[in-house]
């Protein structure tokens, strides 16, 4: 039996401007977790979680390639992982075995409810990590998220994949997301190879893994309304051509921000991480305000109200309409007063710390953007 798990994820800043290559958002890993366990099996595999309410969904292969029958398939990011993972592992001359996953999740609520921490993104990295250890191949952080990846691509996701990037370097990582049509080109090649394109150098793509100043507190607040980040985020490109040059304005002023921000934790220097954090909040604002899209929603606004009454710099956290939102704290700061406020407006503290495994410490993706 092999157990896998990662992390679940929250965007710090950077949304939205994140979907361009090259404009860089900054990603926490939390210690919320999804476990993929795996057992071999003989003559079919099957996937059971919560997703199925408990029942296990059988798959077999047909003419050597996984097939699940779509009309009981509650486990896209899953189902799609395995068959990516199952082409890499032909590629190299492994025979293929059967076997039942297990999948158990910490990133909703007791009644089902998401959280938003990038529940798609930790399954993926999961299954990939266990399947790869099934197959005794060692993995790397790039491996995983470059996998995960071609997963997501391949299910046409919208998103910018730094929740991939989250789970899969854990900790406070700087992101920025590779050129997509590149990507897609060389997916749709006739030749097209995954063990190539995994040695390929991703035009645009930096991931970096950052350290925190020490008196750094990040506090993390539910508004009990999940939202949607494929909606939102179609939503956005929908208007772009509407917002009168906006929007270009807005990436350029984004990449401005977060790479200060960057620097602002290299340098360990908390006022000048909190005032980034404010500015990348009045941006959203301002791409809410001309796209018409709700990405500060009322109980978000409450929530950055009651942080900065008490000197916490917050935000909403990804696509906004919901979820959660962030607060960026000195540790000397007391917080109780904002706690207090927050539950009169039915937000709830979520009790989660940054997560990253002590021995994992990865080479960064790095790439060096002329345009700074």
């Amino acid at each position: 039996m092999i157990q896998a798990s990662a992390p679940g994820k929250l965007y710090i800043a950077g949304e939205y401007a994140v979907l361009e290559p090259g404009h860089p958002a900054l990603i926490v890993a939390l210690d919320q977790f999804i476990t993929v366990t795996l057992k071999e099996a003989k003559k079919q595999g099957s996937i059971c979680s919560s997703y199925s309410n408990g029942i296990s969904i059988p798959w077999t292969r047909k003419n050597g390639k996984f097939f699940i029958d779509e009309r009981e398939n509650p486990f896209t990011y899953i189902t799609k992982s395995v068959t990516i993972v199952e082409q890499y592992l032909q590629e190299l001359d492994y025979d293929l075995k059967y076997f039942d996953l297990i999948i158990e999740s910490e990133l909703d609520n007791k009644d089902g409810r998401k959280y938003g921490l990038g529940s798609s993104g930790a399954v993926t990295i999961a299954t990939i990590k266990a399947i790869l250890s099934f197959y005794e191949i060692n993995y790397t952080a790039e491996l995983l998220y470059k996998l995960a990846a071609i997963t997501h691509l391949s299910l046409n996701s919208n998103g910018s994949f730094g929740d991939l990037a989250a789970s899969s370097y854990e900790g406070w990582v700087a992101y920025s997301c590779f050129n997509r049509e590149w990507a897609l080109n060389y997916m749709t090649h006739p030749d097209f190879s995954i063990s190539a394109m995994l040695q390929e150098k991703w035009p645009q793509l930096m991931i970096q893994q950052l350290s925190a100043p020490t008196d750094l507190r990040l506090l993390i607040g539910w508004t009990g309304s999940p939202a949607s980040t494929t909606f939102l985020v179609d939503q956005i490109n929908d208007e772009q051509s509407e917002m009168n040059g906006f929007y270009r304005q807005f990436l350029t002023d984004s990449r401005e921000c977060v790479n200060a921000l960057i620097t602002a934790f290299k340098d360990n220097n908390i006022k000048k991480i909190q005032d980034c954090i404010r500015i990348n909040r009045r941006l959203l604002q301002s791409l809410a305000a001309s796209s018409g899209v709700d990405i500060e929603t009322e109980t978000l606004t409450n929530l950055c109200s009651s942080a900065e009454k008490v000197n916490g710099a917050a935000k909403s956290s990804g696509a906004g309409g919901g979820d959660c939102g962030i607060v960026l704290f000195n540790q000397q700061d007391e917080i109780l007063p904002m706690i207090a406020e927050w539950r009169n407006n039915d937000i709830i503290n979520l009790p989660l710390q940054v997560y990253r495994n002590e021995n994992n410490n990865h080479p960064p993706i790095i790439w060096e953007d002329e345009s700074k």
